[in-house]
């Protein structure tokens, strides 16, 4: 029999997971939007707004409304290696938004699924950490899956790809590079006190790179402003749900299990595709569907390899 304690506390997991949901696939269409549908090609610039904002809310959320205790960077190469970890974070985030300029958002999460292929192949790489062998079986339906789905996408662009499929292997070795780097228990941070060091570094690099390959974005943005008079709030909303992505991610992550989080992440990416299709009214085929299909099953039996093989 459940409690009035615990129905609260459900609840309370599911707006989470909501939220995290809404959160994501909203910062996913609004960057599609803006980068393909209103001319704002500047994906350089959006990211250096995303990290704007996630320094400031990380700031107000950490300093001032506490929601995760304020974690001090204790040595000269701890703040070196968060460096490492936010210039590989900006290459993975630019190139994302790169690629929503040349690809669908449903085949741009085909791609993306593959992350967990990236992080095996790092993870040995780096750390020499080996896994079962079926659990490197279930890798080849994930890239298999995306071969296909390539082959199958009417609006595939060779570009947009190289910079998805470069995006991808990047959040994966962020993701390995971040464990070996602050693994020592002094010099472990939380991931909101990490985005919270990160994001300044993130926007220091990222404004010269936007001055110098994008030299007419503010012009542009004015122009675009004055045709589109949502423009400006697009782009804030956008920066807003970046930091909420990342806030969200932090809080279901704390409030429910890494296995729970997975079967998420797998069906968010899922809804994504489907909200995306329906949103932007891209062509897909039998062989795409076919294909990121078999990515997400492989990404599935990854996942339950790798629990059952701990």
């Amino acid at each position: 029999m459940s409690t009035p304690q615990s129905e609260k506390q459900a609840l309370f997991i599911t707006s989470l997971i909501i939220f995290w949901y809404s959160s994501n696939i909203g910062v996913l269409l609004l960057n599609k939007l803006l980068l393909s549908n209103y001319g704002f090609s500047f994906p350089i610039f959006l990211t250096m707004c995303h990290m704007s904002a996630c320094a400031v809310l990380s700031y107000v959320s950490i300093v001032f409304l506490k929601i995760v205790p304020f974690q001090r960077i204790k040595s000269r190469s701890q703040f070196l290696r968060i460096s490492t970890l936010s210039l590989v974070f900006c290459g993975s985030v630019v190139g994302g938004n790169i690629s929503l300029r040349y690809l669908p958002v449903s085949f741009n999460q085909a791609v993306g699924a593959t992350t967990p292929f990236f992080t095996a192949v790092f993870a040995y790489m780096i750390t020499m950490k080996r896994e079962a062998w079926l659990t490197y079986g279930c890798l080849v339906p994930v890239v298999a899956g995306v071969v296909i789905a390539s082959g199958g996408e009417p609006n595939f662009h060779l570009y947009g790809f190289i910079m998805c499929i470069g995006a991808t292997a990047a959040r994966a070795f962020k993701s390995v590079l971040q464990g070996v780097l602050l693994s020592s228990e002094g010099e472990k941070l939380n991931s909101m006190n990490l985005l919270l060091y990160m994001s300044p570094i993130a926007v220091l690099v990222l404004m010269p790179a936007a001055i110098i390959m994008e030299p007419n974005v503010i012009d542009v943005t004015a122009a675009l402003a004055t045709e589109h008079r949502y423009l400006g709030l697009l782009i804030l909303v956008n920066s807003a749900m970046a930091y909420g992505a990342n806030l969200l991610n932090f809080l279901v992550t704390k409030h429910t299990s890494a296995l729970t989080l997975q079967v998420l992440g797998n069906a968010k990416g899922a809804v994504a595709v489907v909200i995306s299709i329906l949103l932007f009214r891209n062509p897909v085929t039998f062989t795409g569907i076919a294909g990121y299909t078999l990515t997400v099953m492989g990404v599935v039996a990854y996942g339950e390899a790798k629990r059952r093989h701990k």
